[in-house]
């Protein structure tokens, strides 16, 4: 009996998950169908009428994006304060002197 409800409901398990891709196969479908007839009409009106059929299309430039985002961030951003210069200035030229170069070499 445990046997015959452990196989029962993985049939129906299997049976449900099998209608979930139908029901999203069919909507993806009747959507895809929506939009070939809105398509069509359009270009059918747009025969009718006498002017061009027009492409849907987005045009996308990526440096507005990122301006319009860099004009957004300028407007938020927290004003930093300049850091005061570092008190070890002048010391690093005085240790550059004792370094020197290292030549790259293959490694085996």
């Amino acid at each position: 009996m445990n046997a015959f409800l452990s196989d029962l409901s993985r049939f129906i398990v299997r049976v449900l998950l099998l209608l979930a891709g139908v029901v999203f196969f069919m909507s993806v479908l009747v959507a895809g169908v929506i939009l070939a007839a809105v398509w069509g009409v359009r270009a059918l009106w747009a025969r009718l009428t006498g002017r061009p059929v027009m492409p849907w299309v987005m045009p996308t430039r990526a440096a507005a994006t990122w301006s319009s985002m860099r004009q957004k961030a300028g407007g938020f951003a927290a004003q930093t304060r300049q850091a005061p210069p570092s008190k070890r200035s002048g010391v690093l030229p005085q240790v550059a002197v004792d370094v020197t170069d290292v030549q790259a070499r293959e490694v085996p």
